[in-house]
């Protein structure tokens, strides 16, 4: 049977994670399928690192804080070390609904996909994130199929599921500070088959948003340096 670890990033989280656990197990239930939440807490100032010590999950405490990428990347590092056969990002702050991993899994397993993101944008419906962030991904949208010819409609989705093939890919390579954009030309250059699949996603049921309106420019602009420098870099090496 498929074992697929569900990795949650968690900094400051310690209005939504216990929840976002449950719900885990949850869907388990509901699925038939082996879930099992991994969280990484990291480095968290707030009290995310004793609550999740006390949950049914795999707790792992960075002992600094490696941001988003690096977090993630210690998940996805976890299950191919562990004998998953998946591993699925799902964050801690509540807006990837875990009953939705089973449309990523079943899509994923039809169709022969290495990666499978949930799109929020294929039909329009659930949460669909603020003005200014939608204007951002479009431009990531538009500069991905740039670049490598391939349409991401959702390419800041961190809801993203990958095989093993994937895994021994961002084991050894995984973008660190807004990993999500820059991770679609690591999946193309190393020969990834990427799908969508439309989810509905919440809005944020706890904590802060590392981004806000102020420092979007500075965030799309330092993300397209790093998506261009990783298509130069996986290009002519």
């Amino acid at each position: 049977m498929d074992k697929i670890a569900v990795v949650i990033p968690a900094y400051n989280e310690e209005a939504s994670i216990a929840a976002v656990v449950a719900s885990v197990h949850t869907a388990s239930q509901e699925a038939g399928i082996h879930y099992w939440p991994v969280v990484i807490n990291d480095c968290s100032k707030d009290r995310t690192g004793e609550i999740i010590s006390q949950l049914p999950c795999t707790a792992i405490q960075l002992p600094i804080n490696l941001g988003i990428g690096g977090a993630v990347q210690t998940g996805y590092k976890y299950a191919l070390l562990n004998g998953y056969t998946h591993a699925v990002q799902v964050d801690g702050d509540g807006q990837h609904p875990p009953t939705e991993l089973l449309k990523l899994y079943t899509e994923m397993e039809q169709k022969g996909y290495d990666v499978m993101i949930g799109s929020r944008f294929l039909d329009g419906t659930g949460f669909q994130s603020s003005f200014t962030r939608r204007l951002g991904i479009n431009y990531f949208k538009r500069l991905n199929n740039l670049l490598v010819g391939v349409t991401i409609n959702d390419s800041t989705s961190g809801l993203r599921m990958h095989n093993v093939k994937a895994l021994k890919v961002v084991n050894k390579d995984y973008p660190d500070e807004y990993p999500e954009p820059e991770a679609i030309i690591l999946y193309i250059k190393n020969g990834l088959k990427i799908g969508e699949v439309q989810v509905e996603m919440q809005e944020r049921q706890g904590g802060v948003s590392s981004i806000d309106s102020i420092s979007a420019v500075y965030f799309m602009a330092k993300v397209t340096i790093a998506i261009l420098y990783t298509y130069i870099r996986l290009t002519f090496r």
